[in-house]
């Protein structure tokens, strides 16, 4: 299943989901071919590799992907529920709040494989903070959905519900798996952490006045 767009209008211009995605790209454009050398280098330079773990590895990590796959569906996930999120918490406490729920998703991926010399790269951990997030405000929103070769809206309670579950349902499994790169290199409990929490602190970092519908009308006014 591939969103293509929710049904959520957005009252204001979501500018620090706009700025993630520029620099994402920007960053990605910049890095080196992702089969050379220096891509490998980089990537252990600047990824979160759990046995050396340090916070400015976290930060370094959530702007550098793997490929243009794994750039793309960050992205697209980013754009069709950051805004909303962003809309409901205001520039400044978003922008904090994908930055924890990055910080967030890395610590668990640690804590569950903390001798593990493969470094994590992406910005799953935090965007997955942003679909938590989205799911606790907007339980009753749907989303526009390519399943297979047709469009349907499906109900975002489903849709992110059976993310996070392929995801929890994945780490359980990886558990069992003695190399870490027979998973195919994914986080996924980085991805479960980061949807934990974005769930949990949506209610902190949310301003009240903005869960109002007339919000925006008071404000435009």
């Amino acid at each position: 299943m591939i969103p293509i767009r929710d049904v959520i209008p957005s009252r204001t211009t979501p500018f620090v989901t706009i700025a993630l995605i520029v620099t994402n790209v920007l960053v990605f454009l910049w890095m080196p071919a992702t089969d050379s050398v220096d891509f490998d280098r980089l990537i252990r330079a600047w990824g979160v590799t759990p046995a050396g773990f340090t916070l400015s590895s976290v930060a370094t990590a959530l702007f550098i992907h793997a490929g243009l796959g794994h750039l793309c569906s960050n992205m697209l996930f980013l754009w069709i529920f950051g805004d909303n999120v962003e809309d409901r918490m205001g520039h400044g406490r978003y922008l904090l709040f994908y930055l924890v729920c990055g910080l967030a998703a890395a610590l668990l991926q640690v804590a569950v494989d903390p001798d593990s010399l493969v470094p994590m790269v992406g910005a799953s951990g935090a965007i997955a903070g942003v679909l938590g997030a989205y799911l606790v405000l907007f339980p009753q929103s749907r989303v526009l959905t390519l399943v297979f070769i047709v469009l349907v809206e499906v109900p975002a309670v489903l849709l992110l519900g059976v993310w996070f579950a392929t995801q929890l349902l994945s780490g359980l499994g990886a558990l069992a798996v003695v190399r870490p790169e027979d998973m195919g290199g994914v986080a996924f409990w980085a991805h479960a952490g980061g949807f934990a929490a974005g769930a949990a602190l949506v209610l902190l970092f949310r301003r009240p006045e903005r869960m109002r519908v007339e919000w925006w009308d008071q404000a435009a006014g």
